[in-house]
């Protein structure tokens, strides 16, 4: 269930409008002549909607420069580029089309995959129009539930390569008439190619306009009227739809028949402005909105022809909304079907019009079987108690140190010891950059981090703690009588080691963890991989390449173990008692820091040892990264 008091706000928006816009002159270059020749409704068509410019993703040979996935993803980017969160936060995602580039999987399942975003739920709404609106409310339900809190929703479009010459040439109705019907024709000078996207979020964002969505209706009329705007089938005399494509014997045959192609029923469109004005005074009848408190009228309309009559039937109802109060970007960038609202709600944001309290009445209306769909949004600066996107606690730690690697000791003067330490701050340096862009690490830095995520670090490192004091103790019985004293640190390690894991597991049952869950724990796929190098490396004579395991995972408990420790405690307001395990290591490795000193300053080491020492400095950090990234994979 939703919370009615809970808000939910646009607080980004991103498009993307593939290559230079397209003048009127030049659309066929991109679309091509049917049979060599020029269109004659091209003019009439243009005439009526009022297109000057748009945009296409194919060029003039005709072959495509951008899939539809691909702008999607480039407007999700260009979204995340004007927000304050990172793709890694998203958790969320509804996409709308209505041709994706594949019939199977959904555009969300693609377009995630091109974003690069992580594992999430998602939504894929297929349609005209009304479906970008669609995916909005879907994000929009999803954050108001309080079950998301940075959700995406995205709508992309690419007709341009339905409506290439080549695809009627060989068609039996061009054949047998010469020309193709106005039906088909009429879509290919209204439709162009475009995405963009929306970051909706429980907050405004900080220190710029958000808006904040008040409610959206969606209502289909498709048990009332025939199918207006279609693809997949054709129409007999009755002017009902015939087999579906996917009936022919072949689809070479339904092509033939021109059953794939995109159609506008003329006779029928004319209907679509009387439906979306008379739902607009039902909400103005339900107290929804008034129709002078708008300040801004984004109506998508297809066609300017449908822009005079939607005034001319409000001013008939008494609802005169003067003409500057409109806001449409249809002339300049075309009509892009379900990301229309997207590009022109985005050009609006940006466009240095919007002020504070306006309230904007989004109208889209749809012809597929028709459909009408509206949003209201209040523009809003930061609110009380909701002045950005971090809370107050989050705050305090959104702030990341800049990477620095713990102290190392050795001989200035010996240059062997001194290339080595230099590498291996190098390989430190790079490890915590890249252990603060994983998912856990992150959200404790970012203030965000929750019991359950403190319960699962805790039970997933567990199973590896274990095993440390065992490939140490394994490394020592593999150290030559000869360096007695690397061995006998390596013991005395091993015995420090073997006591952490039972102040992990008290840490453990302390917030609410079973000593049997943890007890029997397996290691994730990242552990495993981690334990099963450092045996091997453990095993070989005289393994003294683990000074460089010894680097980063000592490493870790001076340079981040207390730091972690605070965090988390800091956040979750546990007592000390109850972080113990980490707040130990920061102590407790400094003492075994001094004992990797004591190895880089033996005499023992070489030029080979020494670059064996950072090869396995660099593949234990790699492995430790991947067991934290795979926390709960078993």
């Amino acid at each position: 269930m939703t919370d009615d008091n809970k808000r939910v706000y646009i607080t980004a928006a991103g498009a993307f409008l593939p290559g230079e816009p397209v003048g009127n002159d030049e659309m066929e270059e991109y679309l091509g002549h049917i049979g060599g020749k020029r269109s004659r409704t091209k003019s009439r068509i243009l005439k009526e909607n009022g297109i000057t410019s748009r945009h296409y993703a194919i060029d003039r040979q005709q072959q495509t420069v951008y899939s539809n996935t691909e702008m999607a993803a480039k407007a999700i980017q260009n979204t995340l580029d004007h927000s304050s969160v990172t793709a890694r936060d998203i958790d969320y995602l509804s996409t709308a089309t209505t041709h994706g580039d594949v019939i199977i999987p959904g555009l969300s399942s693609m377009v995630q995959a091109e974003a690069q975003l992580p594992a999430m739920e998602i939504a894929s709404l297929h349609g005209v129009c009304g479906s970008g609106v669609a995916a909005i409310q879907a994000a929009y339900l999803q954050v108001k539930a309080g079950g998301k809190r940075h959700a995406l929703a995205c709508a992309s479009e690419f007709p341009s390569r339905v409506f290439k010459s080549s695809r009627y040439e060989n068609q039996r109705i061009w054949q047998e008439n010469g020309k193709i019907p106005f039906d088909t024709d009429f879509l290919r000078f209204m439709l162009s190619d475009g995405a963009g996207a929306f970051l909706l979020q429980d907050k405004p964002a900080p220190g710029r306009l958000s808006l904040r969505i008040e409610w959206i209706e969606i209502k289909s009329y498709a048990s009332q009227y025939d199918t207006c705007m279609y693809a997949g089938a054709n129409k007999g005399e009755d002017g009902h739809l015939g087999q579906s494509w996917l009936d022919y014997p072949s689809y070479q045959e339904a092509a033939d028949d021109g059953a794939i192609n995109m159609k506008q029923d003329i006779r029928l469109v004319n209907e679509m402005p009387k439906l979306g004005v008379n739902d607009f005074f039902q909400l103005v009848d339900a107290g929804k909105v008034t129709a002078s408190d708008i300040d801004w009228m984004a109506c998508h309309y297809s066609s300017h022809f449908f822009r005079s009559e939607v005034f001319r039937l409000l001013q008939l109802g008494g609802a005169d909304i003067p003409e500057e109060k409109w806001f449409t970007n249809l002339y300049t960038k075309g009509n892009t079907g379900s990301a229309s609202i997207f590009i022109l709600l985005e050009e609006l944001m940006k466009s240095g019009k919007l002020k504070e309290n306006q309230k904007i009445l989004c109208m889209v209306p749809e012809s597929g079987r028709f459909l009408t769909t509206f949003m209201y949004l209040t523009v809003v600066s930061d609110e009380p108690g909701s002045a950005s996107d971090v809370t107050e606690e989050e705050a305090k730690h959104d702030t990341l140190r800049e990477p620095q690697a713990p102290a190392l000791a050795f001989d200035e003067s010996d240059s062997l010891q001194e290339w080595t330490v230099r590498q291996l701050v190098q390989v430190w340096i790079d490890f915590e950059s890249r252990l603060n862009r994983v998912p856990i690490i992150d959200k404790l830095n970012r203030g965000r981090f929750t019991l359950e995520d403190y319960k699962l670090l805790l039970y997933n490192i567990r199973q590896q703690v274990i095993d440390g004091s065992q490939w140490i103790a394994r490394a020592a019985s593999n150290i030559s009588i000869d360096q007695i004293e690397l061995r006998s640190a390596f013991i005395a390690h091993a015995s420090d080691e073997h006591k952490d894991y039972q102040i992990l597991e008290r840490n453990y049952l302390a917030i609410g963890g079973l000593q049997e869950e943890i007890q029997a724990g397996n290691k994730n796929i990242g552990s495993e991989a981690l334990s099963a190098y450092m045996f091997q490396r453990a095993s070989r004579e005289n393994p003294f390449d683990l000074l460089g395991a010894m680097w980063i995972i000592e490493g870790l408990g001076c340079r981040m173990a207390r730091h972690w420790g605070e965090l988390i405690r800091d956040q979750l307001k546990l007592p000390e008692d109850q972080v113990s395990f980490l707040l130990y290591h920061s102590e407790s490795d400094v003492n075994h820091f001094e004992r990797l000193e004591k190895g880089i300053q033996s005499e023992m080491l070489t030029e080979t040892i020494a670059r064996n020492v950072v090869k396995t400095a660099k593949v234990t950090a790699r492995l430790y990264i991947l067991q934290l990234e795979e926390l709960g994979n078993y």
